[in-house]
Order: structure tokens, then C-alpha cells, then sequence
């Protein structure tokens, strides 16, 4: 992958905790990594925003069940980890 030399400004203590974090990985991928995960999330409020646009703001009661869905899937995710044993056809 190509990369470019840049230069940014960083509060000092910020950049010494940064670099006392991640001496092996190295501040340069550190600061990738942290740039990539914002640029995702902004994406991600951006279709947020234009899904609520299109269909209207979520409700609680459909966030709940959201959640619960979540949980429920998770506690199966887990069952499958722990038990090691998976069916033919069945998603691990």
C-alpha cells in the first residue's frame, strides 16, 4: 500500500501517552488505524442520518428489540464457541 508522509499538530501529552502505548506497533499505524476507525464511524453516522431521513427515527420499543436480538445472538455465538461442535450446513 502506498503511503505519504504528512505533517499534523498533536497536543504533547496526548502524543507521549500515544507513544508510551505503542512503542512495538509504532505511532505511524497507530494514527492509521485511528484515522481509518473515524472515517468509518463518520460513514456510518452518515447512513444513519439518511435512514432516518427515509424511514423516520427509531423507537425505543424497536431499539429494545434491536438489542435483544443482539443479546440473543450473542449468547448463541457463544454457546457455538464453547461447545466446539457445529452441525454440517450450520453457520459457526
Amino acid at each position: 500500500m502506498a503511503t505519504k508522509k504528512v505533517t499534523v499538530t498533536i497536543p504533547e501529552d496526548l502524543l507521549e501517552e500515544i507513544r508510551a502505548d505503542v512503542a512495538e506497533r509504532g505511532l505511524s499505524a497507530y494514527v492509521a488505524e485511528a484515522l481509518r476507525f473515524k472515517r468509518d464511524r463518520d460513514q456510518l453516522l452518515e447512513l444513519v442520518d439518511w435512514l432516518q431521513e427515509e424511514h423516520g427515527t427509531v423507537t425505543e420499543d424497536e431499539r429494545a428489540a434491536a438489542l435483544d436480538e443482539l443479546e440473543d445472538l450473542d449468547a448463541e455465538h457463544e454457546r457455538r464457541r464453547v461447545s466446539g461442535r457445529h452441525k454440517a450446513g450450520e453457520a459457526a
